[in-house]
């Protein structure tokens, strides 16, 4: 690869320290032209280019191009907090991304960001330079450090940092201890919802948020980058079973499911929320909510925020009014239907409101804007100066209880569509001469059983230590963790030849809250997916053995965390390409519940369908397919053709009580418990 595309990679190295400074462990620095520095660095332009450039290892030569109008982007403060979910924020975002994937090689491209590096907002600097350089054909395969690396004050307490600060200066060379998190420390045992935390709070599952919106980003010019396949149908899966992956750890602790919020939108939120993080960027603590908050009319001339509740309020009723009618108002008076096929992808736009949405101006961003109004409950007309609430930030967001209820209030609106479709009848449900006969799953824990743990890991935090001496530090930090297992599938193909299949593997519990077994129509809803994959089926007897850590849902560790010494091929190929989209997936880590000390029974369900129907003949070389479940493949379809949560997601005929009544023979479900062990080990090799 051409040093000047690893010479990008150096803006994400200390992304508040100007890029005039020494960057990277090889101490490089850019020599930029002496108008390219801000006003206040301007008269000692030739001091500090000797300063930092004298024991520089390596001097990157600037060039010195006409500079495109970066009004818009400038119009947010350097020490602002910057919001996806904030409407300009999105705008002058989407613009900067423009400008970015506008410039003609990778040297101007340079050029133009170590002049944004030392005068735009960095939060916004590294996402809109990260969403260019994934979407860039000359910058594909950059391997772009996750934001846990350069931004950590998003995802630990700050107290970590004012010890690696101290670690890194005592300790000057050689190995340092690592810091360590500490587990639980947002709220005591008092509040119920802490038993969650390992979940809301977890650094891999925070990543996940993150990672898929750079994947899918709000807005662009180049229209491609945003209307991926399926995109709106794969924003209302994606979080469905986020919520109900959170359902069924509210359960294994004891804790009903989520309620949401938004039927009433004015009614008081019961949950507070604190969340002990501090913006290093914008030298603020990240802002609570209170118990009893209620969202209100904002007023914020600063983020040029002025609306009502009640805009929300009209927005939710078209919404609903045109899932009633089946079809939604176009801008030029035409109405498009919402059918089987297409309706749930263009709900998921209109619900989401990119620039993908039907009719922006008519059903409004009621998505996003649940996001901010409930950020700003604290302050909403910024009497108090206060920035928005983790609520406000993709890579926060999921921190706090009242993300739950809100997508659950999303989900269940989408719901409302999906019960308006015909149940699956047995065309699309069976697979003719294909029987599967039993499912099982075998491990370290025994038969049927799936074991849990806690795991100690660790995470490099020295890129983002700005102002600080150099080196490595280490933080380590405690998540939850599984054995990993083999599920075992008998099949058998009667149909006299071979065939291929689509293996869906689903999981669920079987009794509610209160201990009351679910109906069927009910427990459908808590199915989480856990693998998908492809299988041929010769005539006769098959034995299916399919390894845990295969998962289409999950990425591996060293990918969540973008571990760089696993990391394929030369920088650059396509290899490489593959790994940077393939941060975007659910942690493998969180793969199953955490269940319980006496194992939470669950009900693992298996389908074989008929690859046939569902498969997308496509090309997947240089694609990075292995977490497509819930982030699609990197330039290509989504690998299925039925509906995402098939068979789950449609409700069932009238006299379907129980599973067994919804089994075909190409199905089968077996009960199974999860056990979860209070005891930590450390990460091998760490």
């Amino acid at each position: 690869m051409s040093d000047s595309r690893k010479n990008l990679l150096l803006f994400f190295d200390r992304p508040t320290e100007p890029c005039f400074m020494q960057k990277g462990e090889e101490k490089a620095v850019f020599d930029i032209p002496d108008h390219f520095y801000p006003e206040k660095y301007k008269e000692l332009s030739s001091t500090l280019s000797s300063r930092f450039g004298n024991d520089a290892r390596r001097n990157i030569p600037v060039r010195n191009i006409a500079l495109p109008n970066l009004d818009l982007p400038m119009q947010l403060g350097y020490d602002e907090q910057f919001s996806l979910f904030v409407p300009k924020h999105r705008q002058m975002a989407g613009k900067l991304i423009d400008i970015f994937l506008g410039m003609r090689n990778v040297d101007d491209l340079i050029s133009v960001c170590t002049f944004c590096q030392l005068r735009i907002n960095p939060y916004m600097f590294n996402y809109c330079l990260s969403v260019a350089l994934l979407h860039r054909p000359d910058t594909k395969g950059l391997n772009i450090p996750t934001i846990t690396e350069t931004f950590p004050d998003k995802f630990m307490d700050p107290k970590v940092f004012r010890r690696a600060r101290e670690v890194s200066t005592v300790v000057t060379s050689g190995p340092r201890l690592p810091v360590v998190l500490p587990q639980n420390y947002t709220a005591s045992d008092a509040e119920p919802e802490q038993r969650l935390a390992y979940f809301r709070e977890d650094i891999g599952i925070n990543l996940h948020h993150w990672h898929w919106h750079l994947v899918y980003p709000f807005e662009s010019a180049d229209r491609a980058i945003v209307a991926k396949d399926r995109r709106g149908e794969l924003l209302y899966y994606m979080h469905q079973q986020i919520i109900a992956r959170y359902n069924i750890e509210r359960f294994c602790n004891k804790l009903p499911r989520v309620v949401p919020f938004g039927s009433d939108l004015r009614e008081r939120i019961a949950e507070a929320y604190f969340p002990k993080l501090d913006s290093q960027v914008a030298s603020r603590a990240w802002p609570p909510r209170f118990e009893g908050s209620a969202i209100q009319d904002l007023d914020r001339p600063v983020d040029q925020i002025k609306i009502d509740v009640s805009e929300m309020e009209t927005w939710k009723a078209r919404i609903l009014e045109a899932i009633e009618s089946n079809s939604i108002l176009l801008p030029n008076g035409r109405q498009m239907p919402l059918d089987e096929e297409k309706g749930i992808d263009i709900l998921g736009d209109l619900m989401e409101a990119s620039i993908l949405s039907p009719n922006r101006n008519y059903y409004g961003d009621l998505h996003n804007m649940g996001h901010i109004f409930t950020s700003y409950a604290h302050d909403p007309d910024h009497r108090n100066l206060e920035q928005f609430g983790v609520m406000g930030d993709p890579a926060t967001t999921m921190r706090d209880p009242l993300f739950y209820r809100w997508h659950c209030f999303v989900d269940d609106v989408f719901v409302l569509h999906k019960n308006k479709l015909p149940p699956y009848g047995n065309d699309k449900l069976d697979f003719p001469g294909i029987r599967v006969s039993s499912v099982s799953v075998e491990g370290k824990a025994g038969r049927n059983t799936f074991a849990t743990q806690w795991e100690q890991s660790t995470l490099e935090l020295g890129r983002g230590l700005d102002f600080t001496p150099r080196g490595s530090v280490l933080a380590r930090f405690t998540h939850l963790q599984h054995e990993e297992f083999n599920y075992v599938i008998e099949v058998d193909n009667s149909s006299g030849q071979a065939a291929m299949g689509t293996v869906r593997i689903f999981m669920a519990p079987i009794t509610d809250e209160a201990g009351n077994r679910f109906s069927f129509n009910e427990q459908r809803k808590l199915m989480i997916e856990l693998d998908k994959f492809s299988q041929g089926l010769r005539p006769g007897k098959n034995t299916i053995r399919r390894r845990s850590v295969d998962s289409s849902v999950t990425i591996p560790y060293e990918r969540t965390f973008m571990n760089q010494n696993n990391r394929p091929g030369d920088p650059g190929s396509a290899e490489a390409a593959e790994f940077d989209f393939c941060g975007c997936g659910w942690p493998h880590h969180m793969l199953l519940p955490k269940g319980t000390n006496n194992g939470y029974p669950m009900q693992l369900f298996v389908m074989v369908s008929n690859w046939a129907e569902d498969g997308i003949k496509q090309d997947l070389v240089g694609s990075c397919n292995d977490a497509a479940s819930y982030c699609g493949i990197r330039d290509r379809k989504y690998p299925d053709k039925r509906a995402m949560g098939f068979p789950f997601d449609r409700p069932v005929a009238a006299g379907v009580q129980t599973v067994n009544d919804f089994l075909r023979p190409n199905m089968a479900v077996t009960d199974c418990k999860i056990r979860f062990t209070d005891a930590v080990r450390v990460r091998g090799g760490q």
